[in-house]
């Protein structure tokens, strides 16, 4: 019985296994071989990634492994998809970013360390393993941050990344603490069968405030989000890419599974609801806002990753299959269109730093003037990751937006609620307004003249946002098949 056990999980683990045993190879070829040799440990990274996608995407099995502590059902697969395809263009275009640094190998050790967290935390059955897996990625993205160690806005980065996330990792072991003390276990379908039996208490209300805030923290939804900003704009470009279209996503599939256990008390359901109501209007009105007045792309772009955060969190106003399958969609279509965009600004920081490798500011808007005519590629893909971020069809974002919207006006007409109607008005309001600063980026390409020649734009970044840009329009023009898995993942979660 034990070895047929070990062998479904082996088999059930397949993509787990591979990245920690690769994330171990690679630290150890790095100790062998010469700095210069070590271009080849990006190119072994990436061909892990993929390899563990397709290991993923091949997947047929269903069941919980680890006594329990790891499931594997729809929802923990499509959350894999998107951590190992953020983490797999990333580390493309680190082949390039990274091309004379000789640490590659601890580099790439930890964005593997960081997928493999991300894994375990979309997999996660329990709430141990779940903050096991949040700890393995942070601790690792608060390493990768500030990995240019010489540059103080990379620091500055890392130590505020840590701080807050530190915060942020205190206040939701607190509250599963909470949670573990009134249900009797660590088990996640445990405390769902609990709660939907179980009468109100403060302490249940006092786990959900905890909860909400440490989620919070990781979502960076409002007023959690202080550290995304600078951590965006101070990290190294791939890595940004990394925290804003892969990270994030950690604190939704945990907040799905977790958070709607705890709404299965019907007579937290509603609070929930209101909470998380507030959240994403207040989020989504403030990062647009915000992102408005930045001149700084890759603040302007963190502010952005915020409102988009709180249009993903109006699928816990509603917790109906569809908001929760729209939230689903909306967070896979943000993984190619935010990570996309990121690394777009990584080529607009090495054509700046190739007219003069002492210019501060690499990513202020003033360098993307004519961008159309010296990085033709970076700037129409560029364009396409504006326009879906838009939510404009055909891309992945008008797909995320438009069932996301759909399902939560179908629950205001089905019970007649003014509230939650005006709630959908204000995120359709915000969705235009996010065009303007979009559309003023485009002009800035297409409408200025450019600041120099055209330049021969790196194939490694040229190849990771093709494949950003792939799956922006592929979603768009062909949604069938993510619309089911979103399904298949909602359902799962019983709401």
């Amino acid at each position: 019985m034990i070895n047929v056990d070990i062998m479904n999980s082996v088999v059930l683990l397949k993509p787990e296994i591979l990245l920690a045993v690769l994330a171990l190879a690679v630290i150890l070829m790095g100790l062998l071989i010469s700095d210069k040799s070590k271009n080849m440990l990006g190119y072994l990274s990436a061909g892990g990634l993929a390899a563990s996608l397709l290991l993923t995407l091949g997947t047929r099995g269903e069941g919980t492994v680890l006594n329990n502590a790891l499931v594997i059902d729809p929802l923990s697969q499509i959350f894999k998809i998107i951590f190992l395809v953020v983490s797999l263009l990333a580390v493309i275009a680190s082949i390039h970013y990274f091309r004379d640094n000789r640490n590659q190998d601890e580099y790439y050790a930890l964005i593997l360390l960081a997928t493999l967290g991300m894994m375990v935390v979309a997999s996660a059955n329990d709430l141990l393993s779940l903050f096991v897996g949040f700890e393995l990625a942070s601790m690792s993205t608060y390493v990768l941050a500030g990995f240019e160690k010489k540059n103080s806005l990379s620091l500055e980065a890392a130590l505020k990344y840590f701080i807050i996330g530190s915060l942020s990792s205190a206040l939701m072991l607190f509250g599963m603490s909470l949670v573990y003390g009134v249900s009797g276990s660590t088990n996640i379908p445990v405390i769902l069968a609990y709660f939907k039996t179980a009468q109100i208490s403060g302490i249940d209300i006092l786990a959900m405030v905890f909860l909400v805030a440490g989620f919070g923290f990781k979502m960076a939804l409002v007023p959690f989000h202080m550290w995304a900003p600078d951590t965006y704009e101070g990290s190294p470009t791939v890595v940004s890419s990394l925290l804003a279209a892969g990270s994030k996503k950690m604190g939704f599939v945990a907040a799905f599974r977790v958070l709607l256990a705890l709404a299965a008390l019907v007579a937290l359901r509603a609070d929930t609801q209101i909470i998380f109501a507030i959240l994403a209007v207040i989020t989504m009105t403030y990062g647009n806002v915000v992102a408005i007045s930045q001149k700084s792309i890759k603040r302007m772009l963190a502010y952005s990753s915020i409102a988009q955060a709180g249009y993903i969190s109006l699928a816990f106003v509603v917790m109906t299959p569809m908001s929760i399958a729209g939230g689903v969609l909306l967070a896979l279509g943000h993984a190619f269109m935010k990570g996309g965009a990121f690394l777009a600004v990584g080529v607009v920081a090495y054509m700046v730093l190739s007219d003069n490798k002492n210019a501060k500011n690499t990513d202020d808007i003033s360098n993307f003037a004519g961008l159309g005519k010296r990085a033709p590629i970076t700037a129409l893909s560029l364009f396409v990751f504006f326009l879906a971020l838009a939510g404009i069809p055909p891309s992945a974002g008008f797909v995320g937006k438009f069932v996301l919207f759909y399902s939560v006006t179908a629950q205001a007409v089905s019970t007649a609620s003014t509230w939650l109607l005006v709630v959908v008005i204000i995120a359709i309001l915000n969705s235009a307004l996010s065009i303007y600063y979009y559309a003023r980026v485009i002009k800035y390409m297409y409408v200025l003249p450019p600041n120099g020649e055209k330049i021969n734009e790196p194939l490694p970044y040229v190849v990771a946002i093709l494949l950003a840009v792939i799956g922006t329009i592929g979603i768009g023009l062909y949604p069938e098949p993510v619309i089911n898995m979103a399904m298949n993942a909602a359902s799962v979660l019983g709401v």
